[in-house]
């Protein structure tokens, strides 16, 4: 027999600390029973309740003209004009992707689909930004290849199309993979739903998939303590639990056909008003989606263990309460609307079962049958706002004097620029991304105008149920930068933000809203708040300065193995609105005899730099400066010169620098270029060709509009450096390198195919 001296209090197993018990015990007037404290403990986890990083996330701004719904919803809404609104949101499924990829990554996506349609509005398009640890690594390639496959076969089966995102190796991501996932959608402005409980007798009518033992947090903690819940199911119910609980899987298994009819359904219902409100169930199941909706409307709501339809036999009620099965809603209904919501759900083939009622008595209590006996019976506020914040430790690196003194200008300069380029445009982080993005299905709808491999998705702004929007369309970008971030993830931070902007702007969007997902490692370790602190300044900063509020997000938490950390990787998607789409974005490429303009001026600094990185193993220094003011112009300078047709290409400058941008250029066209000089004449050096300064775009020109964007930049106070000339079938900077465009194509576009071929 253990001795009991020894057994962990339960409260501990599940993850709330004495503090945490104590204040349970406070807010209730008493000691939770064992339910109470399983709905208390998800609830108060880092994933619901935002424990470590809520106090810096009310630094960031969050209005802005077009924002109707910020920040605390299930996804931010912006208006687009026109009676037309955009939802946008981003989450991430890290940590059961490194469990079980495929289904990890497949249930993402549809959790962030949910968020969307519980809006009212129809998901039109997914992005995703995902970090894997190198294909010389069997784990890494089984990882990424499982998550790849996941988000293919989920979003391809629901019918929403993979616009775009990220796809990066390194060495940080070995053992804890980021799979950050956004989702855009469409709605008429009247349609848009909030999750709210609110008049008392409405019912809480479950829909979806019925609720299994999957993805329920702490089971075997309260298994292995002998009970059920505080009515009584006791040891004997729960016989034969430890087994089954390490049978049962821990990460949620998808379902995309179910969550299709789930989407019409839910967006019939709205377009016949017969819902109060909508939630989904996510993280923390029926416990989130009841206890939110009633606090939000200021009311309580009684829930019946036994309404809730189960796949398993015998599931006690803190199973059913914290389960995370997939696919399914909450809705709020009046009892006159009732009969006409199940015949909707009917229609669909959806199952519809009325699980509550909405009180004004302000509680959350669980009943285990209508009028039977009470479970468990808490505050329905308590649960998120009495939750803990905490304003954890924070400290910067001991050495980060002499980490920023290691300037990497002390680097010894390239013998050949142009092998160097090779290798960098072999690198996973830049090489072409075909082999992810030929897996998913990016013209569902048949939306989409510029799809994977762009600065930014770009798509028409229309969808069935949507009022005609003209030639109105929508830029997409994700971006996220580790490498910046662990150089200085104040600085860092911002200059995603900057380069995420002006990817929308190289599509002729204008940047409204930013979304981000905040991926950091123990916030335990006083380190890692510093970095998560110093990037939401940073973050703010840019916001403030290009006037982009952010609507909505998602922070991770623990990514950390073996005691390391991941660098510090925050991932923002920024949404733009192109006010007239009456031709396609040039996008990133060349025309023969075009004239090659670098707008932003030049920068020389290589700290943060993939070629310091990759080249020398350097992450260290002080990152290049960024004018934000400088930037801004630079926003409106590229957006109206794509929206007016003066462009022929345009691509930013972000990794790899000026070189590999010119190398983007020349490869996806087929065209080379003549570069004779920078801004001093002087031929261009590593510092020159390789920094990865932000503020930066070459474009294309042809003919009249040369003098035309050379006249606008003037204008706009944006600084124009001629570069040369496109044409030929070399990669030719004078003094610097001479590389063939065929080297240049092989180099980049088959780099992945031969990394994941090796391994």
């Amino acid at each position: 027999m253990t001795d009991t001296a020894d057994v962990q209090p339960v409260h501990l197993a599940l993850g709330l600390t004495h503090d945490e018990a104590a204040t349970i015990e406070r807010v209730l007037g008493r000691a939770p029973n064992h339910l109470e404290l399983a709905m208390y403990a998800v609830m108060w986890s880092e994933h619901c309740s935002y424990k470590s990083s809520r106090i810096h996330l009310a630094r960031l701004p969050t209005q802005g003209p077009e924002v109707l719904v910020g920040p605390g919803e299930g996804a931010g809404v912006v208006d687009a004009g026109d009676g037309v609104a955009v939802a946008i949101r981003i989450e991430s499924h890290n940590h059961p992707s490194a469990i079980e990829p495929y289904q990890g990554a497949a249930t993402g996506v549809g959790g962030i689909i949910r968020d969307i349609f519980s809006m009212g509005a129809r998901p039109m398009a997914v992005m995703d930004a995902l970090r894997f640890g190198p294909f010389d690594e069997a784990r890494s390639r089984w990882i990424a290849e499982g998550v790849v496959a996941g988000i293919s076969g989920y979003g391809n089966a629901v019918g929403v199309p993979t616009v775009g995102g990220e796809f990066v190796l390194d060495a940080a991501y070995a053992d804890n993979p980021l799979v950050n996932v956004l989702c855009v959608g469409l709605l008429p402005i009247e349609r848009l739903t909030l999750a709210r409980a609110s008049g008392p007798g409405n019912l809480a009518v479950l829909l979806g998939s019925s609720t299994g033992r999957d993805g329920i947090g702490g089971v075997s903690v309260l298994a292995s303590a002998g009970f059920g819940t505080a009515a009584g199911e006791g040891a004997d119910a729960a016989g034969g639990e430890d087994d089954a609980a390490a049978k049962r899987p821990s990460v949620q298994v998808g379902d995309p056909f179910e969550e299709k009819r789930l989407i019409e359904t839910c967006l019939q219902l709205m377009d016949e008003r017969l819902v109060v409100g909508v939630q989904d169930l996510g993280g923390a199941g029926l416990t989130c989606a009841t206890s939110e909706t009633a606090a939000k409307a200021g009311s309580g709501m009684d829930v019946y263990v036994d309404r809730v339809p189960v796949r398993e036999p015998a599931m006690l009620a803190f199973e059913v309460m914290t389960s995370e099965s997939q696919e399914r809603m909450l809705a709020i209904v009046t009892p006159e609307n009732l009969e006409r919501t199940l015949e909707v759900a009917a229609r669909w083939e959806v199952r519809a079962n009325v699980i509550g009622t909405v009180t004004d008595h302000g509680r959350l209590r669980i009943l285990d049958r209508m009028d039977g006996e009470v479970l468990a019976d808490v505050p329905a506020a308590s649960m998120e706002h009495d939750a803990p914040r905490y304003d954890r430790p924070r400290r910067p690196p001991a050495d980060l004097g002499s980490r920023r003194a290691d300037d990497p200008a002390r680097l010894p300069q390239p013998a050949d620029c142009g092998a160097d380029l090779l290798v960098l445009l072999s690198h996973p982080g830049v090489a072409d991304k075909t082999w992810v993005s030929r897996q998913y299905d990016h013209q569902l709808f048949l939306n989409t105008v510029e799809g994977p491999g762009g600065d930014a998705a770009v798509l028409r702004c229309r969808a069935p149920g949507v009022p005609a929007h003209g030639h109105r369309g929508l830029a997409l970008s994700t971006d996220g930068n580790g490498r910046w971030c662990s150089v200085d993830p104040r600085a860092g931070t911002a200059m995603v933000v900057a380069e995420s902007a002006l990817n929308v702007a190289c599509a002729g969007g204008r940047p409204v809203a930013l979304v981000n997902n905040l991926n950091f490692g123990n916030p335990e370790h006083p380190e890692v708040m510093w970095q998560l602190s110093e990037a939401v300044d940073g973050m703010a900063e840019a916001c403030v300065a290009l006037s982009i509020p952010v609507v909505g997000g998602n922070v991770s938490l623990y990514n950390e193995s073996r005691g390391a950390d991941i660098d510090p990787t925050p991932i923002v998607g920024v949404l733009g609105l192109i006010d007239s789409l009456e031709r396609r974005p040039p996008g990133i490429g060349l025309v023969d005899g075009g004239d090659l303009t670098l707008l932003g001026g030049h920068a020389r600094g290589l700290a943060g730099s993939l070629w310091a990185d990759v080249l020398h193993g350097h992450r260290r220094g002080v990152l290049p400066g960024l004018d934000l003011a400088a930037h801004g112009r630079l926003l409106g300078l590229v957006r109206e010169s794509v929206a007016e047709g003066v462009l022929a290409g345009i691509h930013d400058v972000s990794d790899g620098g000026l070189a590999v941008a010119l190398a983007e250029l020349c490869a996806r066209s087929g065209i080379g270029v003549q570069v004779t000089g920078g801004e001093s004449g002087a031929p261009l050096d590593a510092a020159d060709l390789f920094s990865e300064a932000a503020g930066r775009a070459v474009a294309c020109t042809v003919g009249t509009a040369t003098t035309d964007l050379r006249a606008r930049a003037e204008a706009a106070g944006v600084t124009a450096v001629v570069l040369g000339r496109a044409g030929g079938d070399r990669l030719v900077v004078v003094g610097s390198m001479d590389v063939g465009v065929d080297q240049v194509t092989d180099a980049w576009r088959n780099a992945l195919t031969r990394a994941l071929g090796a391994a």
